[in-house]
């Protein structure tokens, strides 16, 4: 009766361990893109108050939360000290270069710092914003120039997956006529303002002379979509555009 008592209790303790994670001493991170398992554990390790190597599954839960590219996480203690971290982290859609700094921009419009050894690739930069100072991280963005640079970014994804991964930088020029630059292609696009469905539609049609270099778009200086139902495709002059 008495081993059948302590068998109860230890029991009750090991559910009670693995409930809680007490001790956790080794972290398994999965799921992660922006930054490397080591620089996530590095973060984990040492962004409280004081650095710690010793968890149970609230404070490591808490101290992951805390990274500013995590949304979610599922955590979950397995045994011998350790604890399996799935990382959902937050959707960067573009770069804002802001007085020369840049940062990240979500989805959702916040703004993320850069860390440093952060990992990412093919992701357009968004420049020159209008009435856009003093950029704080982990802040929501709510400006009429972002929403523009969303829509071309959106009107671009839905129409060629392939152009928006060309896609270098949309240049919201302090509110003037958008200009986009993209990879492997010499030539800038002068956008304009409204009208982005239609635009993305006529760019669409001239994109494979773009990427081929044909005659007419490889002699040219830019490629003009403001004008309504007409592309111009033209030449720089040092008194201005010439069509």
């Amino acid at each position: 009766f008495g081993f059948l008592i302590i068998g109860i209790i230890l029991r009750i303790l090991f559910n009670t361990q693995k409930k809680t994670g007490g001790n956790i001493k080794v972290i398994e991170i999965t799921g992660n893109k922006l930054m490397s398992s080591k620089e996530y554990k590095k973060y984990i390790y040492n962004s409280g108050t004081k650095p710690i190597r010793t968890f149970n599954l609230s404070i490591l839960k808490d101290r992951v939360l805390k990274h500013p590219y995590v949304e979610n996480a599922e955590i979950e203690f397995v045994g011998n000290e350790t604890a399996q971290v799935n990382i959902k982290e937050k959707k960067i859609t573009a770069i804002l270069l802001s007085k020369g700094e840049p940062f990240f921009v979500t989805d959702q419009f916040e703004v993320l710092p850069i860390l440093s050894n952060s990992m990412f690739s093919s992701i357009p930069i968004i420049s020159n914003p209008k009435n856009i100072n003093d950029i704080k991280p982990n802040t929501i963005i709510k400006s009429n120039e972002f929403s523009d640079a969303f829509r071309i970014m959106d009107a671009i994804r839905y129409t060629d997956r392939k152009m928006l991964l060309s896609l270098s930088e949309i240049n919201l020029r302090n509110g003037g006529d958008i200009i986009l630059t993209f990879s492997g292609i010499k030539q800038p696009v002068i956008f304009g303002r409204g009208a982005t469905a239609r635009k993305i539609v006529y760019l669409e049609m001239l994109w494979p002379g773009l990427l081929k270099g044909e005659m007419l778009v490889n002699n040219s200086s830019y490629i003009d979509l403001r004008f309504a139902n007409e592309i111009y495709v033209g030449k720089l002059e040092k008194t201005g555009y010439k069509q």
